[in-house]
């Protein structure tokens, strides 16, 4: 299988150059993007996580996103969001999407430029189990338990800051 190319881009978001994802992951002065679908249960109450699967290079098997992906080149965010939630969760590809808010994900692996939208779903999905080892909804107060631990991300306990800072979401704390 050929490796994946991403588009470098500059501190204003535009593509100055392509770089294999070797390079990407292991050189954090490559900023690259990526789309993330936050994946809310339709009872406004649980949010879909993904285990990620134990054989992954980079974070494996902790809790993450639902949905996150790379954008391949010439690929918009949204046309990047849509692809990778049919692809991971096999949701299906016109299940209404909203932009959430931007994230700079930054740390000693990589640098990524991220959207992150919102769709409701409550399944059933289907992952490819090289990627994904689980999925499953937890609640809101069960995601705050778990971002004072080892098993989430980072990347998933920067996005639940945000999201559970969200006017929407905190409303459904209580």
């Amino acid at each position: 299988m050929d490796e994946e190319y991403f588009e470098i881009v500059d501190e204003n978001g535009e593509v100055i150059a392509l770089a294999p994802r070797s390079e990407c992951h292991g050189n954090p002065t490559l900023v690259h993007r990526t789309s993330h679908v936050v994946v809310m249960h339709p009872d406004g109450k649980r949010m879909l996580l993904q285990k990620r699967s134990s054989r992954k290079d980079i974070q494996p098997g902790k809790w993450d996103t639902a949905v996150g992906g790379h954008l391949m080149p010439g690929e918009s965010f949204l046309e990047a969001a849509r692809r990778e939630m049919t692809e991971e969760l096999g949701i299906p590809h016109e299940t209404p999407l909203r932009f959430l808010f931007d994230s700079k994900i930054r740390n000693e692996i990589e640098s990524e430029n991220t959207k992150v939208y919102l769709a409701v779903f409550a399944g059933p999905f289907n992952f490819p189990e090289e990627e994904i080892d689980e999925v499953k909804f937890w609640s809101f107060q069960e995601m705050l338990s778990g971002t004072g631990t080892d098993s989430f991300t980072p990347n998933l306990k920067q996005e639940l800051k945000t999201i559970l800072n969200l006017d929407e979401f905190k409303s459904k704390l209580c």
